[in-house]
């Protein structure tokens, strides 16, 4: 049985996706829109994303602090009720991808890595938090990934991915415990969506067993759905794409 609460399904009325460009977060736009969200703010690097009537795209950049204040700043009007960072790297711009021994770290490109997968969600919850609702309920969830739980690591390797997800998670512990004193209602979430058909994965699809690679669609449709069965309880934690808590 899932983990996840058993309330019936909430369906938010304004939301933000960072990350709308990328193969998850296109899906989830598109997803929240299906399920009548009015206003999704819809986040690219270039300020591309879905089109309609629904959809206020804008720009911001992980690595710049001014660029996700002024994004936040131009939701004020009509701030989101859920908030989901659809965003990550797992193989750098410059082809480095993640380590299989600590023979192969670089100090540079962990930097780069936590920059993305760390820093950057860290500065958005810095300033959407704020922005979400005190009196009724909200969500602010991040990507994650099972890779980055402690306790559930017997591989080893991946060490900058592996770090960045787990410094992830416990922001997003932190974010949970201080949200909490002033929007009780509030959920602040991780998820580990599976291993979906997308760019962050495709260089990794080659061995996956039959039936295990996600279309971004069916992923969307799972993260939605356990994020509107969380409730305040729950928040802190990271859940997969069936609902099931990831440890720490």
């Amino acid at each position: 049985m899932d983990d996840v609460g058993q309330q019936p399904a909430a369906r938010p009325r304004s939301a933000a996706v960072f990350g709308a460009s990328g193969g998850i977060g296109r899906a989830l736009c598109e997803a929240l829109s299906a399920r009548g969200c009015a206003v999704i703010h819809a986040g690219s690097r270039r300020g591309e994303g879905p089109q309609g009537e629904a959809f206020r795209p804008f720009a911001f950049d992980l690595t710049d602090e001014a660029s996700i204040a002024s994004a936040a700043a131009a939701m004020r009007d009509a701030p989101p009720e859920w908030v989901i960072i659809a965003t990550g790297v797992l193989t750098l711009a410059d082809g480095t991808g993640p380590e299989r021994t600590y023979k192969r770290l670089d100090g540079a490109a962990m930097a780069e890595v936590f920059a993305l997968n760390t820093i950057g969600p860290a500065l958005i919850a810095k300033h959407i938090l704020p922005l979400m609702p005190r009196e009724r309920s909200s969500v602010f969830a991040a990507l994650s990934a099972r890779v980055g739980s402690i306790s559930d690591n017997r591989l080893g390797g991946w060490h900058s991915y592996r770090a960045s997800k787990a410094a992830l998670n416990m922001l997003l512990k932190n974010f949970a415990i201080e949200l909490a004193r002033t929007h009780p209602q509030g959920v602040v979430a991780g998820l580990h969506p599976g291993t979906v058909d997308s760019a962050l994965s495709a260089p990794f699809q080659g061995n996956l067993p039959e039936g295990q690679l996600t279309s971004p669609e069916d992923a969307a449709a799972n993260l939605l759905g356990v994020l509107a069965r969380l409730t305040p309880e729950q928040s802190g934690r990271v859940f997969d794409f069936s609902g099931k808590e990831v440890p720490a």
